[in-house]
């Protein structure tokens, strides 16, 4: 590839992302999702980007794998097949090619069920031991360099990318390519060595891919003189400690750079490394036991990858300039640059644990008010297939009227004091994320028998910034979106007999907003079914608030959410009247504050003299209560997996 011509614009400085094969100067092949770089110091300077593109190999071996690749699994069914059938189905490129065994079982260690203070003890103390960010690759490197030490040759399992085989194959299905192979550990020369193993085929001949030919591997792994990285080869079980010792090290190092590290940590000045890496491990603590609810979390990994992608991105442009750039060439990189930059700034956001526990991340409406009319009706808007004169006989005889098959078409038409009424059906409505302006939708008929559904590849369902929204007499059916079912922005939302049945966040409720229920059901949330910022205000009565917290986390146990959280720092306030919270995975109702306020409450509650056990508990409780201008007359919490109500330290 020839050398791009300068480029005005940005620095830049992309390197090795996901598996953490960082600081080579041409990156290899990359396992699973993650992206393989080159590296490009500025975008001012000549560049040779090797951007997600596995080695060639030669053109007979690439010929022979045309067909496509069949798993271990395909094989035992064709074998099935053939002993059923009596034919043989020819499942190998060629006649006479070995056939590879089943791969063995590799070491799994359960990082994933490490305490969140067992992982920062890990990583800050004896991974990182205070380094700085540009320091972190030679410290990783002399952590996995004690471990190897111990033994040079032993099994594993090398995971790369299919591409580097087959020309065409299924990803749902061919996820990697997997080969038994023996490791030889040479000894480390400089701080990015012990990065690459040599590697050649074991016996016996062993993969994931049941017809991949013995002499195609042999071939990609001369090309690649058998150096693979480390991080791709998974030790397998049956060996010494000392290689469970190595299997357990690779599993530290890649978890580093797969969720820990971003590439411009050795970019940006920072005073205390450790403590930035301390708070992603909280991060990623939060979004695994759903303090952050499972369809939030997947907007920041949506956030990340695209981040991510935008760089690659960017460095492709640049490197198939071949000629002195244009202008619009050099306005083009400029823009994919602050683009980055933007999404940088929200992941920033993210990483700050007072960002991401006391406020909203971003806006997410930007439509302008339209307020009133101005000849100063208001419109009554009709939304069904066909109007009849029984719809609208209970409405005064001047009221303004338009009528619409389509709920969208309606919501787009509204002023300040229109009213939206709601015939039987099933809509959708993607303004529904946009509410500004001050409106009433309400249904007409069985609650039920009126259902709003969210389109699931949007972030929002129901979104508010008006200074008075109410909704009325409606079922919305939360489906895969990621905000909140509900989430008031600003001004007052009121819901009243409404069935709210989440599959994501339940109703939230920002800093400065205020909310009422009456009379409805919220159910099915991932995290709390009501949850209240820090500054916010919410009466809730009559209603209903049971089977939340259904997190898809592989440990649900350690989350406390559930029916209504409260997060303070500015403290909420809460007025709760006969309701009923109940059969919630977490507590009835939670308050979240930090760990210094809760020992001054506890302290506090210990020089009146409060009894060990509930009795403190309950004197702790109720000093926080009045605290937290938080009132509750006659609630029904019950049968709530964790408890009723509790105080939550983060």
């Amino acid at each position: 590839m020839a050398s791009a011509p300068a480029v005005p614009g940005p620095e830049v400085s992309v390197r090795v992302i996901g598996a953490g094969r960082r600081g080579e100067e041409v990156a290899s092949v990359p396992t699973g999702d993650s992206v393989a770089l080159g590296t490009l110091k500025s975008a001012a300077s000549p560049v040779r980007s090797v951007v997600a593109s596995p080695r060639r190999v030669k053109g007979k071996a690439r010929r022979r794998l045309q067909l496509p690749p069949v798993s271990q699994a395909e094989g035992a069914e064709e074998e099935e097949e053939e002993e059923e059938e009596g034919e043989p189905l020819p499942s190998v490129p060629e006649e006479g090619v070995e056939r590879a065994r089943p791969l063995p079982p590799v070491c799994v260690y359960p990082m994933r069920g490490m305490w969140r203070a067992e992982r920062v003890a890990l990583y800050c103390d004896e991974v990182l031991q205070g380094c700085e960010a540009e320091d972190a690759d030679e410290a990783m490197s002399k952590y996995l360099s004690e471990k190897l030490k111990f033994t040079d040759k032993w099994l594993g399992v090398w995971k790369t990318n299919p591409e580097l085989f087959f020309v065409k194959y299924e990803k749902a299905s061919i996820p990697f390519v997997g080969i038994l192979v023996e490791v030889t550990c040479k000894p480390r020369q400089t701080s990015s060595c012990c990065f690459k193993v040599t590697a050649s085929i074991a016996e016996p001949f062993s993969s994931n891919i049941a017809n991949i030919p013995r002499n195609l591997v042999d071939e990609i792994l001369e090309e690649l003189e058998h150096s693979v990285p480390l991080l791709e080869v998974y030790p397998v079980e049956g060996q010494d400690s000392d290689v469970h010792n190595i299997a357990l090290a690779l599993e530290v190092v890649r978890f580093f750079y797969d969720f820990l590290w971003r590439d411009w940590d050795d970019e940006e000045s920072c005073e205390n490394y450790t403590a930035l890496i301390e708070e992603r491990i909280n991060l990623w603590c939060d979004i695994q036991d759903g303090t952050i609810p499972g369809p939030i979390a997947q907007r920041f990994k949506k956030t990340l990858e695209k981040y991510k992608s935008k760089r690659v991105e960017l460095i492709e442009y640049q490197s198939n300039i071949k000629e002195a750039p244009s202008a619009a060439e050099a306005v083009e990189c400029w823009k994919k640059y602050y683009e980055i930059v933007m999404l940088c700034g929200l992941l920033k956001m993210w990483e700050d644990l007072h960002l991401r526990v006391h406020g909203p991340f971003f806006p997410r409406i930007l439509r302008r008010r339209k307020g009133k009319r101005d000849f100063g009706k208001t419109v009554t808007h009709i939304v069904a297939k066909v109007m009849t004169t029984d719809m609208v006989k209970d409405l005064a005889s001047d009221t303004l009227i338009q009528q619409h098959d389509d709920l969208d078409l309606a919501l787009d038409s509204c002023y300040s004091g229109d009213t939206v009424v709601i015939f039987p059906g099933e809509y959708q409505a993607f303004n529904l994320a946009l509410l500004t302006d001050d409106i009433i939708i309400k249904g007409v008929g069985k609650r039920e028998e009126i259902v709003i559904t969210s389109e699931p590849s949007h972030d929002s369902f129901v979104v508010s910034k008006a200074d008075s929204v109410k909704l009325m007499h409606l079922s919305l059916l939360q489906q895969g979106t990621v905000d909140g079912i509900v989430v008031v922005e600003s001004g007052h939302m009121t819901l009243e007999n409404c069935v709210l049945k989440c599959e994501g966040t339940g109703v939230c409720v920002l800093t400065g907003a205020a909310l009422t229920i009456t009379d409805s059901e919220i159910t099915g949330a991932q995290g709390a079914g009501v949850e209240l910022y820090p500054g916010s205000t919410a009466i809730l009565e009559r209603n209903e608030i049971h089977h939340c917290n259904n997190l898809r986390t592989s440990d649900s146990s350690k989350s406390t959410l559930g029916g209504v959280n409260m997060k303070v720092l500015p403290e909420p306030k809460l007025k709760m009247t006969n309701n009923h919270i109940y059969n919630n995975n977490g507590y009835g109702v939670s308050i979240l504050q930090p760990t210094q306020q809760f020992f001054i409450v506890a302290e506090e509650a210990l020089n009146k003299g409060a009894a060990s056990g509930d009795k403190k508990d309950d004197n702790m409780l109720s000093k926080v209560m009045q605290n937290l201008n938080l009132e509750m007359n006659n609630n029904k919490i019950e049968a709530n997996v964790k408890g009723d109500i509790r105080i939550v330290t983060s």
